[in-house]
């Protein structure tokens, strides 16, 4: 079954963050991931606000937490820390 990434991003420090980005793309791609959204325009309805958001599907969660679990991503991640407040989860679709 196919699955989501979603993370909920408030960036901190742009220049960081914009390694990270350049990184992660290809990783996620490397693990079959395809982003539907990167940003964009949302209305925030309940909890906690995040000025990014951002959604790839996976063929699977196992390939989905792979991707994040792997050396390229975590390569790329190493940037984001620090540089960001993330909130990330991975849901199975139906």
């Amino acid at each position: 079954m196919p699955a989501l990434w979603i993370a909920h991003v408030t960036v901190t420090d742009a220049e960081a963050y914009g390694r990270y980005a350049a990184l992660a793309g290809p990783a996620i791609a490397r693990h079959g991931g395809e982003f539907l959204a990167r940003g964009g325009r949302y209305v925030q309805l309940e909890g906690r606000d995040r000025a990014r958001n951002v959604v790839a599907r996976f063929p699977s969660l196992e390939a989905a937490e792979a991707c994040y679990r792997s050396p390229d991503y975590q390569a790329a991640l190493d940037h984001a820390r620090g540089a960001a407040e993330r909130d990330l989860v991975i849901v199975e679709t139906i």
